[in-house]
């Protein structure tokens, strides 16, 4: 109901509803010319009022959203919206306006969620949860924002651009499917709300990231089977050895034509082995109760990574569980490292397998990895057994950790405050730490 009248009434009609209740109060008792007066003015500009706003009209007003491919937590972006009147009179004074979808939680999630800190809030906050719902509203609200930058004149036939700004609050795909043309009355005071017909459009919220120094990850450059088709002559990779008879299985592009023309049989290029290096980046998916700011942050500290290490002269493995065991390659002829981002914005924490089946994942790769950067959300006894079994296969692992405060005394890595992320992000070693080492 709140979110329905929060569409309809403006800041100056809420005030003015206020002021007629407390001359209302006011007049009650002894007689009071003023009171009297001010109610029957507010009265009679609300009666006047909340008819004409209903009485406006948008009908035929159809508009197409022209999106940005990607937008970033925290970060605002630009929509653009094509609007055109097929209505049979002019469209005035109207405002285009992108209504969020209801931020309320389903009562299941309300139940068993934990507003952080909450246990220190006294018993009657406790009962009845009114911060944890607050709470809760926030963090489910998609986007900040979504009105038209100035207001739309139309007359029938005509066409007309205008753009909305949205500050995205979540990572993940945004669906934008309510669009509403909001006609003010003469006054200011009421508006009608009424919705545009327009094709729904998605838009891909990235997760926020943070400037990183371009770090050094351990470990040396492997062999990579595949050779300059899979590395596109990275590093050592395309030198000329010689030529040699075509066997089946060899790439056209290999062919040395000339020799062939020659020879009258296929000859092909000889090649070097390609070396280079290829980096694991391991997300913990198995945030404890009450840990979601952690593993958001965690999110948050992948994405700056994926987006730092450069993937034109490396291959890097995205390793997470969700529901399954997954794996997403970018690198130099393979996949641009937006992948990785567009995996990391939809990525949500796993609740039933464990670090075993990280670990698993993680080992059968191990052959081909350089070395390994593992976020973590947090520190636990199962969290180093897990960073035990890997870096005790003998795999280059160097280890990083988002939680509250300072660091626990036995952690071997890079610790990363949740609050300051951008401080202790930026405040990194060019060469990481290797665990074990």
């Amino acid at each position: 109901m709140n979110f329905f009248f929060a569409r309809r009434i403006r800041p100056a009609g809420l005030g003015l509803c206020v002021l007629l209740v407390v001359a209302s109060m006011i007049g009650v008792g002894p007689p009071r010319a003023s009171a009297y007066q001010i109610f029957s003015f507010t009265l009679a500009l609300i009666l006047i009022a909340v008819p004409l706003a209903f009485l406006r009209k948008a009908s035929g007003l159809k508009a197409q959203r022209l999106l940005p491919r990607y937008a970033t937590v925290g970060e605002e972006v630009r929509c653009t919206l094509h609007v055109t009147n097929h209505g049979p009179r002019t469209i005035h004074s109207a405002w285009l306006s992108e209504t969020p979808p209801d931020p309320r939680p389903p009562l299941e999630l309300f139940l068993n969620s934990r507003e952080p800190d909450e246990e220190k809030r006294n018993a009657y906050d406790r009962y009845f949860a009114f911060y944890r719902w607050r709470w809760l509203l926030e963090r489910r609200r998609l986007y900040e924002g979504g009105k038209a930058d100035r207001p739309i004149r139309l007359k029938p036939g005509e066409s007309t651009e205008t753009s909305i700004r949205l500050l995205p609050n979540r990572r993940g795909v945004v669906c934008l499917n309510d669009l509403r043309v909001l006609l003010p009355d003469p006054f200011g005071l009421f508006q009608r709300c009424a919705a545009v017909e327009a094709p729904p459009a998605t838009l891909t919220v990235l997760p926020a990231r943070y400037r990183v120094p371009r770090v050094e990850l351990p470990g040396n450059a492997r062999f990579q089977i595949g050779g300059e088709s899979s590395s596109n002559v990275i590093g050592a990779s395309g030198e000329f050895v010689g030529l040699r008879d075509y066997r089946p299985g060899d790439p056209l592009r290999q062919i040395h034509w000339k020799s062939w023309a020659r020879t009258g049989r296929p000859i092909v290029k000889e090649l070097e082995n390609t070396f280079f290096p290829r980096y694991g980046l391991v997300l913990d998916t198995f945030p404890d109760e009450g840990q979601e700011l952690h593993f958001e942050a965690a999110v948050s500290i992948a994405a700056s990574f994926a987006a730092t290490i450069d993937t034109r002269e490396s291959l890097l493995d995205l390793m997470f569980i969700k529901d399954q065991a997954h794996t997403v390659t970018a690198g130099r002829g393979i996949a641009r490292a937006e992948i990785l981002l567009e995996v990391l914005a939809s990525v949500e924490p796993e609740t039933l397998a464990g670090f075993d089946t990280l670990s698993r994942l993680v080992l059968r790769h191990r052959e081909e990895l350089t070395s390994c950067l593992i976020v973590l959300c947090g520190w636990s006894d199962e969290r180093a057994e897990f960073v035990r079994s890997l870096s005790g296969q003998g795999l280059s692992c160097s280890l990083l950790a988002t939680g509250s405060g300072p660091a626990p005394e036995d952690f071997p890595g890079h610790w990363i405050d949740s609050a300051h992320l951008k401080r202790d992000l930026g405040g990194l070693p060019v060469r990481l730490k290797e665990v074990g080492r």
